[in-house]
């Protein structure tokens, strides 16, 4: 393998393992609300995500992204420091 192939593999990893397990818990918290979230990319230590739904348009959406799904997150996968929310 390249050193690209081999961050592309832990990259994959990563989403996988963000994917199958940490979002799992939170997804049905926010459906449950009429919201949802989803993932856009990781760089760098950062999760992106995008809200949709109730989400979108909740003014509290934002620290409630922070509150819980960071801590859920970076508890969880090491390589996560921070979860931003964007407009994608």
């Amino acid at each position: 393998f390249t050193h690209l192939n081999l961050a592309y593999l832990k990259l994959l990893k990563l989403y996988l393992k963000f994917r199958d397990g940490s979002l799992k818990k939170v997804r049905p918290f926010l459906i449950n609300d009429g919201g949802d979230v989803e993932f856009v990319k990781y760089e760098e230590g950062i999760v992106y995500l995008k809200l949709a739904g109730a989400c979108k348009d909740c003014s509290l959406a934002d620290e409630e992204i922070k509150d819980t799904v960071e801590t859920i997150l970076t508890s969880e996968i090491p390589e996560v420091i921070e979860v931003k929310v964007i407009d994608a």
